[in-house]
């Protein structure tokens, strides 16, 4: 049997990635994680301050890179994306849908440990931009990218869900509906797509802050996490470096949890039964 070198199969040296979201948070740990990794990365978000930083520290790892200032909720801008992209890289090896909000207009992923609102709070336009930012957007990525991908006959994309999509949280209807949806467009994707070598992923990441988190809420919702503690950004390059390399090329239609087992102990669905509550001290 012919000797396979392990480490090469994680490389993605000579690899083109796009990353959305790419300049704060989970994206930027992607970024930085795709560069160490060898690749060139694109990065896309809405601020192009943030986008060109996070350029910066890529070429301090050695590869290219390039911000493209980008709001995924306007097709028109994510076609612009994916042409820029080809035009001045001639392919695009990995595609990275890491855009996402956790709740309404304007929120911050403290938001997430808040008191949800009852329905009939929920406005018209909170819905459809959590829909759009979280769902639609990757749905407009995925479509500007795919015939480049097909024609090339390879690919990798990676759609960020979370474990919201998988288990309800208690009142968050429209983050929930969205990461549920994009879920099921990674699965449709992958068997639609898996006879031109392309392989589409999921990440559900659970409790991992990207932000500073009150001490009583760290402290609170740490009772209810096996692990007791929450997720470290750094955590998720890991993962998407795999699945963005050669070492995954059987692997399609997944979706991987992040989360140190809480989806597993109710600790994200903001219910817990009676009985854990009793048994945890609450």
């Amino acid at each position: 049997m012919e000797g396979i070198n392990i480490l090469e199969r994680f490389s993605l040296k000579g690899k083109l990635a796009i990353v959305t979201g790419g300049g704060t948070g989970l994206g930027k740990i992607i970024c930085n994680a795709f560069a160490q990794s060898g690749a060139d990365v694109v990065v896309a978000a809405r601020r192009p301050e943030l986008i060109n930083e996070t350029a910066a520290e890529i070429r301090e790892f050695g590869p290219k890179a390039m911000a493209i200032p980008t709001d995924v909720t306007n097709s028109k801008q994510v076609d612009h994306l994916i042409e820029k992209t080809i035009t001045e890289f001639g392919k695009i090896d990995i595609l990275v849908n890491n855009v996402g909000i956790a709740k309404g207009v304007d929120s911050s992923q403290s938001e997430a440990f808040k008191e949800p609102k009852p329905i009939w709070e929920l406005t018209d336009d909170e819905w459809r931009y959590s829909l759009n930012t979280n769902l639609t957007g990757t749905f407009y990525c995925c479509r500007a990218v795919a015939k480049q991908m097909i024609k090339q006959n390879s690919g990798k994309v990676i759609n960020l869900a979370s474990v919201g999509g998988l288990r309800a949280v208690k009142g968050n209807f429209a983050y929930c509906s969205a990461k549920a949806g994009v879920i099921m467009l990674t699965q449709t994707l992958a068997i639609t797509w898996a006879s031109y070598n392309i392989q589409v992923n999921c990440i559900a990441p659970g409790f991992i802050p990207v932000m500073e988190v009150a001490p009583d809420i760290q402290e609170r919702s740490k009772r209810f996490l096996p692990m007791g503690r929450f997720g470290e950004p750094r955590e998720i390059g890991p993962l998407a470096v795999y699945l963005a390399s050669n070492a995954s090329d059987y692997v399609t239609g997944e979706c991987f949890i992040i989360d140190g087992a809480a989806s597993t102990a109710y600790a994200p669905t903001g219910y817990y039964p009676s009985t854990v509550q009793d048994e945890r001290g609450s």
